[in-house]
């Protein structure tokens, strides 16, 4: 038998921002704070929606999972990027960075689904209000839900067992700040023809047909809005779905930039900078777009602080 004259894998190095090394410390003070204030909204957000009643209603339902969702993939990346800004070592075990890959691509692909649930919830409480209980009822949001994990599940583990089921001879060294496919791949000795392939048509799929939904949904509610009669009809109508469409335009957007930008001498930087934006960003302005935007969760804020409050002066007393 003749033997290959290579090198197994135990470890990948993470070159983040190395770029950068010099303003390590204010990064890390930065994305902490963005980290921390990620983690608060969401676990804020999904407390809240837990514990009041007058949100229980089926596009809450969704905003919980999105927020649960939310916090498991930037807890993917996060804390491990934390940790190498401060710290001389940066390497990751193969088994460490398989997990993170998995997780990440996981919890990355059931957002997509989760916005597109979303935007079909929005589409029937416009179009078909009578209707609504109806149509979004308890089985079909918990069937939505899961589909979207499934969706997820099968993503992620298709792309992670591709990628690690490749050999890594030439170098153990990824460009990224966190384990991520396409750095993954250009480590490969072996042929990534097939790997490619794959990215194209899951990847592909998954954005194509949630921006579908989305279009085809944000459509029939623009064209009932313009049907309302009265202006101020109209802007209740739109006010319903404006937290939901902030949040689609700033991921999509984030995403477009991600995978439509020609390659260029500085593509992998801008790809660092959209995935921090994509990973970290994205899971904080989350809540505070929903929070700020919408009236049923700011009145549900300012009970839970005077319910707080008033348990604090309960205490002291």
């Amino acid at each position: 038998m003749k033997l290959e004259n290579k090198t197994e894998v135990t470890e990948f190095i993470l070159l983040g921002f190395s770029s950068q090394h010099k303003y390590r410390h204010v990064l890390f003070i930065l994305f902490l704070i963005i980290y921390v204030t990620s983690m608060v909204g969401n676990i804020g957000m999904i407390s809240l929606i837990r514990t009041d009643s007058r949100l229980q209603t089926p596009m809450y339902f969704f905003l919980q999972h999105l927020a649960f969702v939310d916090i498991c993939y930037t807890s993917a990346i996060t804390p491990k990027m934390l940790h190498n800004f401060i710290a001389d070592n940066t390497t990751v075990s193969f088994r460490g960075c398989i997990i993170q890959l998995l997780v990440y691509a996981m919890f990355a692909t059931d957002d997509c689904y989760l916005l597109a649930a979303m935007a079909v919830d929005r589409y029937v409480a416009i179009c078909h209000p009578l209707r609504y209980s109806i149509i979004m009822s308890q089985r079909v949001c918990i069937q939505l839900v899961a589909g979207s994990y499934v969706a997820g599940s099968i993503n992620a583990s298709v792309h992670t067992g591709f990628t690690f089921s490749l050999s890594f001879c030439r170098s153990n060294t990824i460009n990224h700040f966190f384990c991520d496919v396409p750095p993954i791949l250009a480590l490969s000795c072996s042929s990534i023809d097939i790997n490619i392939m794959l990215l194209v048509v899951f990847v592909g799929f998954n954005l194509s047909f949630t921006v579908l939904v989305v279009i085809v949904s944000y459509v029939y509610i623009l064209a009932a809005i313009l049907k309302i009669s009265s202006a101020a009809g109209r802007k209740k109508a739109f006010s319903t779905c404006a937290s939901h469409l902030t949040a689609v335009i700033i991921f999509y957007g984030t995403l477009s930039y991600m995978y439509l930008q020609p390659p260029s001498d500085t593509y992998q930087e801008n790809m660092k900078v959209a995935s921090v934006f994509y990973g970290i960003v994205i899971p904080m302005l989350n809540p505070l777009i929903y929070s700020l935007r919408n009236k049923e969760v700011k009145e549900a804020i300012k009970l839970t602080c005077k319910a707080f409050l008033n348990w604090i002066q309960f205490v002291k007393n």
